[in-house]
């Protein structure tokens, strides 16, 4: 009998690459405080709502939108309520983000991109071309991959931000699905992290890593992880507010 050999892992390379390994470290233990705070023991529904609030404000700020206070009681611009949206039905995407990620997809670019397009039968359509690679995408999200969750979150992060599958709101969409592979993966299982505002504080960043990985060298793949897990580090630390604010 000859022997098959098992399946390669399409994302391992990505972990000899320099720096990526004490970055994901890093991440991973960002988040081990807020986790384990004693206002998330129990309170974590009440923090993890505000840590997806204050996530949308700055998914949308990166996109454009302005960066309304935080109790903001009307929100009129098209990116930041389509982001408000995503944040308030995301939980509930979770079950089909495990088992059938690209409706997942679909669903958040309904919400995201209601306010942002003239014909709502585009709404949850990817564009064509796009499609390939979605399926390989959500090959990774279902099992494919056995690589460190925040390398996952990177991935997909930075390939929905490459691919730009829907044409509009393809950003808030990227940054909402990352946040479902952390929470998939076990990553940050209680949503408590904003790693939205490490990415908004590091904004040229940001938009240069993401072309970096779009790029496909190994410098930028390597810039792009290293980038994402310090932006959960950062979100860790947001989270960590949160939870102190309420420990009063």
């Amino acid at each position: 009998m000859v022997a098959v050999p098992a399946r390669t892992d399409p994302l391992a390379p990505l972990l000899d690459l320099p720096g990526v390994s004490a970055a994901v470290a890093g991440a991973r233990e960002a988040l081990v405080p807020v986790h384990n705070h004693t206002v998330n023991r129990r309170g974590w529904p009440a923090t993890s709502a505000e840590a997806a609030l204050r996530g949308a404000r700055a998914s949308a700020a990166i996109d454009g939108a302005p960066l309304l206070p935080a109790r903001e009681e009307h929100v009129s611009d098209p990116v930041l309520a389509g982001a408000v949206r995503v944040a308030d039905e995301a939980g509930r995407l979770l079950a089909t983000w495990k088992t059938a990620p690209l409706q997942a997809l679909a669903r958040l670019h309904v919400l995201a991109a209601t306010d942002l397009v003239e014909d709502s039968q585009t709404l949850g359509r990817p564009r064509e071309g796009t499609s390939a690679r979605l399926s390989l995408l959500a090959d990774l999200a279902t099992g494919g991959t056995s690589v460190p969750a925040p390398v996952l979150v990177a991935v997909v992060h930075g390939e929905l931000l490459a691919l730009r599958p829907f044409g509009t709101a393809d950003g808030v969409v990227a940054r909402a699905a990352a946040r479902l592979v952390a929470v998939a993966t076990g990553y940050d299982p209680r949503s408590l992290a904003v790693p939205e505002v490490g990415h908004l504080r590091r904004a040229a960043e940001y938009r240069a890593a993401a072309a970096g990985f779009a790029g496909g060298t190994e410098e930028g793949l390597r810039a792009w992880i290293v980038h994402c897990c310090a932006a959960w580090e950062t979100g860790a630390r947001e989270g960590m507010t949160i939870a102190e604010a309420r420990n009063v």
